[in-house]
């Protein structure tokens, strides 16, 4: 049984298909030689997978980074507007210059975006060029004024020179696979049909940035198993998130070995899945898991994130997205909480625009002795979890050693003490 292209969920912002701002195979001699005649404006690391994914519609229905209006939007409402219609929209994009660029610059112009090695990446068609009220930002994004923390960080501290902001309409060349993972990183409509192919009709992706617990894992697993009960044919995706992250989460390359050897060897839910449902279909929970990973920025912005994490994901063509307690979070740096902890649960009932995929939610899971799996915790007021925390973790893989096979697969320990343990 396949599923039509046209079966599977609508791209973002009522559209029948994803945006398409990446220049053809055909058109790149050509624009490269246009792009060369143009004034250059720099994009950074973090940036660089935002032009990218304007270019494949991951960002749909954006042709391009915002101009003012609907930048300011974004801030004071939460959407954008498409023919008379408000969508969800919760982290506004555009692209930050320096004062001595901005002055430059000046609307109608075209100009070349270079990556930080100087190459041409993408043309700018410029239709605004505005000041970054940066403490506006923060507020409308992170929901708090104060800046210790990892979000105001990158805007303060990573962006301190850039003081004005871009919007217009983009062209991108493709962007280079890397070697080491290129083949999960897939476009809007790569990924669509791949997902045509399955035959499935709903498809959880879940969203992470971290090597996997079982804990975290197990969330994955809940997710299809609700859908499954729900009496949808329904696949997962496990989705891991590979742009610029924060310098102390391990690197994409190594997180990316930890799921793939979790896919091969057919690990995913093994101990941890509802036996019934499994066995009456003859069945088991890798049957139906894929690994995709999405090359995008993370903006640690918890609730506010957690929308865009949907949003991304509705463009690939996912039915669903997991929505875990803290989801996208990260505290202040004494430690204390920016959100609560369901916040970003919480959003989605309050949205002011409307979005197509829907969350299944799930609260913080555990190994628990009485089972000898792991399970949600509500399910278990009275009994105490097996529980490590991030630090001994770290610590036990730094000493080259294995973590506890109830926390973490051995899989997942091996790659990351090998690592970790230099």
């Amino acid at each position: 049984m396949r599923t039509h292209m046209a079966d599977l969920i609508p791209p973002h912002g009522g559209l029948t298909e994803p945006v398409c701002c990446t220049v053809s195979a055909d058109d790149i001699d050509s624009f490269r030689s246009e792009a060369a005649k143009l004034p250059q404006v720099p994009v950074s690391a973090a940036d660089l997978s935002t032009v990218y994914r304007l270019g494949d519609g991951t960002l749909s229905p954006l042709t391009g980074p915002m101009d003012s209006a609907t930048y300011n939007r974004v801030l004071d409402e939460s959407v954008i507007e498409v023919n008379g219609t408000k969508y969800a929209w919760t982290i506004p994009i555009s692209l930050p210059v320096t004062s001595e660029l901005a002055v430059s610059l000046s609307a109608g112009q075209k100009v070349a975006l270079t990556n930080p090695d100087g190459e041409i990446v993408a043309t700018l068609d410029v239709t605004d060029v505005f000041e970054w009220d940066k403490p506006r930002y923060i507020k409308s994004v992170y929901l708090t004024e104060r800046t210790d923390h990892p979000g105001a960080d990158m805007v303060l501290k990573g962006d301190a020179d850039k003081t004005h902001l871009i919007g217009g309409e983009i062209r991108v060349l493709p962007q280079p696979k890397n070697a080491a993972f290129g083949q999960y990183v897939l476009s809007p409509r790569e990924v669509r049909k791949k997902l045509a192919e399955t035959g499935w009709d709903s498809v959880v992706a879940f969203q992470t940035r971290n090597p996997l617990h079982r804990a975290h894992e197990y969330a994955l697993v809940y997710a299809l198993e609700k859908l499954l009960k729900d009496g949808k044919n329904a696949g997962a995706c496990l989705n891991p998130l590979i742009g610029e992250t924060k310098s102390d989460d391990v690197n994409a390359e190594i997180r990316m070995q930890t799921y793939e050897k979790l896919i091969s060897d057919r690990a995913m839910g093994d101990g941890d899945s509802d036996p019934e449902l499994w066995s009456s279909r003859g069945e088991s929970v890798p049957d139906r898991v894929i690994l995709l990973g999405l090359d995008i920025k993370m903006f640690y912005g918890g609730p506010k994130e957690a929308v865009m994490h949907a949003i991304y994901r509705q463009n690939l063509g996912f039915t669903n997205i997991v929505i875990g307690r803290k989801h996208a979070d990260a505290p202040y740096q004494d430690g204390t909480a920016i959100w609560g902890d369901f916040d970003a649960q919480e959003i989605f009932n309050n949205l002011n625009g409307a979005l197509e995929i829907k969350p299944v939610n799930v609260g913080f899971a555990a190994y628990y002795e009485s089972l000898g799996r792991v399970d949600l915790m509500e399910n278990h007021s009275e009994e105490k979890p097996v529980f490590i925390s991030g630090k001994q973790v770290r610590a036990t893989l730094q000493a080259g050693e294995m973590v506890d096979p109830r926390i973490m697969r051995e899989s997942t320990s091996k790659i990351l003490a090998a690592a970790m343990h230099q």
